[in-house]
Order: C-alpha cells, then structure tokens, then sequence
C-alpha cells in the first residue's frame, strides 16, 4: 500500500450545459419567432429557383430536338414464328410441360410461355438449352 497518500475530495463544481442549437434548429420558425421577440437582429434571403426544378427544364436542348426528329419505328426483335411452332410440337412430342421444359434449362416457367406465345425477346443462349433439352433444331432448316 505504499505510494496512497490521503484521500482526497474535488470540490470543484460541474457545469452541465445544453448543446448548442443546431443550424437546422436556427432555421426553425420557432428559433426565428423567438429571436424576433427578443430583438435579434434576422436576415432573410431567398435563394435564386428555390425549391424549383427550373434547371432541369430551362429549355429545349439540341438533344431533344433530335429526338423530336426521329421518326424511326424502334421495336424489339419477336421470337419468329417458325420458333415458337418447333418449340411447342417439340415439347409435345416430348410429352413436357411449359414448367417441365423450364425446370430442364434452368429457367423460369414465364420464359417458355413467352417464347411459345411470341412475345419474348430471342435471347441465342436460351435457344440452345431449349434444342439440347429437346433433342431438336428450333432455327433455321432442320
């Protein structure tokens, strides 16, 4: 117990202070209503567009006239229809269903229904599961 000396006391005091208002909390109509009546001195200035979309509209770019301009059809590429009748008696003769065929190349059922009906986007990759999974040319002469 060498090296204690005598207990001592701290008799100083402890300040506990309020956190200082944060800048959202100056903006606070309560904060300003409370420093007008207390006479404060307030400076108001509104910002340049404020709270509106001006920039991003401000006028017709070079751009947007090109795109007026186009008057090319953009579609997308349909599975043909040769495809979808190959898929279908293939499948049939097959004796598969839509979500037997699927689970067999890993996809989704939607995605054979959408190539049968026609309304897919021809992906290659997926063609070719479908001809391995049924044993049979789908594209081109068989």
């Amino acid at each position: 117990m060498a090296g204690i000396g005598p207990i001592r006391q701290d008799w100083e005091p402890v300040v506990v202070r309020k956190k200082a208002p944060t800048a959202a909390a100056k903006k606070d109509e309560k904060a300003v209503n409370a420093a007008r009546r207390s006479g404060a001195e307030i400076e108001t200035m509104k910002k340049y567009n404020a709270g509106m979309n001006k920039a991003a509209s401000s006028g017709t770019s070079l751009n947007t006239k090109r795109l007026d301009d186009d008057t090319e059809n953009l579609a997308h590429e349909r599975v043909p229809s040769d495809l979808k009748k190959n898929l279908m008696q293939a499948r049939l003769d097959k004796k598969l269903t839509q979500a037997q065929l699927a689970q067999m190349i890993n996809e989704k059922p939607q995605v054979i229904q959408e190539y049968e009906s026609g309304k897919a986007i021809p992906n290659q990759q997926i063609i070719g599961k479908l001809e391995r999974a049924l044993g049979t040319k789908l594209r081109g002469k068989k």
